[in-house]
């Protein structure tokens, strides 16, 4: 089998998994949905201050989610040896990995991209800001997923990781926090964002080329 098509087999393989655990697939989305929709109850109905608001509500609630779904990311294959079978294959265990992050972005990233939207609007975020929103968004979800791959790969072998886990992976997600919500708020306020948007594409750039290599140590040190 060619690397190309490894590759792909290993998506498919996670989706496939992913679809027959729809539970587990939705837990992500459903508190990302909840969290935002919980914050006007808890902070008011005012729509000047959800509207000025909105861009943090949204970024943290996605950034939780991230971190929520972090845990399924290698966990599995660890339980049942095919992170072991994946070790052992003849194709380079980087790009595999970069697969496995792959899927785990569409399972978890991807669905809340779709919905973010929707729940812009309803905490009266302007139109003018939706599209960078939905930018930002598709900027610093799989970002998150690439750092967190880093985080998962370190802890997978202990058995209660997800507090290390949050600790080694929340400081890493800060600067991508900071710029998301940050050209959202701008470009609420009709200023311009290309600077928040070129350093998350400068950031996610670096996290393709330089992730999956620490991953693929990290796991390796974990298995063995």
């Amino acid at each position: 089998m060619s690397l190309s098509k490894a590759f792909f087999a290993v998506i498919s393989r996670d989706l496939l998994l992913a679809f027959r655990r729809r539970a587990e697939m939705l837990n992500p989305l459903l508190f990302f949905v909840l969290v935002v929709t919980l914050f006007p109850l808890a902070v008011g109905a005012q729509p000047q201050l959800l509207q000025s608001i909105a861009p943090g509500i949204i970024c943290v609630a996605a950034l939780l989610a991230a971190l929520l779904s972090l845990e399924t990311l290698f966990r599995t294959d660890f339980e049942d040896g095919s992170l072991e079978q994946m070790l052992l294959s003849p194709h380079a265990l980087t790009i595999l990995v970069l697969a496995k992050i792959t899927a785990h972005w569409l399972v978890t990233g991807l669905p809340l991209l779709l919905i973010a939207p929707l729940l812009a609007v309803f905490l009266g975020l302007p139109d003018s800001a939706l599209s960078t929103l939905i930018l930002t968004l598709l900027l610093a979800t799989p970002l998150l997923s690439l750092i967190g791959a880093i985080g998962v790969a370190l802890t997978v072998g202990l058995r209660r990781g997800g507090m290390i886990l949050s600790l080694l992976v929340l400081p890493l997600y800060v600067p991508v926090l900071i710029f998301a919500s940050s050209a959202v708020d701008r470009a609420a306020g009709g200023l311009p964002v290309d600077a928040q948007l070129d350093i998350l594409a400068a950031m996610l750039l670096l996290a393709l080329v330089l992730a999956p290599l620490p991953t693929a140590a990290a796991l390796k040190m974990s298995v063995n």
